[in-house]
């Protein structure tokens, strides 16, 4: 109680000082979140660079892979990246936010084999049910098998398939799961007719 009784005294005493205090104070504190984000932006690009080669991916855990999944998602540009892989999942390991392409549910698949039909039919009840209005993103280490891709071809919603080869080039940052945005043709000028 005395310290703050000892601010509000110093700051009627000295206004100019407590306000050139009180702004040193909040530049010192988001200068600290600056470089707060820089470090956890350059970890995640230290984290991705170490783990993007397919032969490290093959010795990664389940849950390791959903966390680089995630980690790229968020370098990419998505927002709200929550993991929710694990028991209880209802089908999903990691949902998204992509602006101006909206939710986003993410299926990861981390096998050294193929992934069936089944795994792709539970994908699709569990966006059609719990995770309906999201985009489908179903990313594997291992490639579908004829069947498997030809459930997710044919599903009501479109579904986007990260088989092995795009995985790669999608950890290299050379291949972007987003599809890129439409260019916006500019409306009519003042005075003139649309076309």
């Amino acid at each position: 109680m005395a310290a703050g009784g000892g601010v509000v005294w110093f700051a009627a005493e000295h206004p100019a000082w407590a306000a050139g205090i009180a702004g040193l104070l909040a530049v010192l504190f988001a200068g600290g979140l600056i470089l707060r984000r820089r470090a956890i932006e350059a970890e995640r690009q230290r984290f991705l660079a170490a783990n993007a080669e397919l032969e490290k991916v093959d010795l990664m855990s389940g849950g390791e892979f959903e966390h680089l999944i995630a980690e790229r998602m968020i370098a990419e540009g998505f927002r709200q990246v929550r993991e929710c892989g694990g028991t209880g999942d209802f089908g999903v390991d990691i949902t998204a936010v992509a602006p101006g392409h909206g939710r986003y549910a993410v299926q990861c698949k981390r096998y050294a084999g193929s992934v069936g039909a089944p795994e792709v039919r539970n994908f699709l009840g569990a966006l059609a049910n719990t995770y309906a209005g999201h985009t489908g993103v179903l990313v594997t280490s291992g490639r579908l098998t004829r069947q498997a891709r030809l459930e997710a071809l044919g599903a009501r919603e479109p579904l986007v398939l990260v088989e092995r080869d795009r995985l790669a080039d999608w950890l290299l940052g050379a291949a972007p799961l987003l599809p890129a945005r439409p260019a916006r043709r500019p409306g009519p000028l003042a005075g003139e007719e649309a076309t």
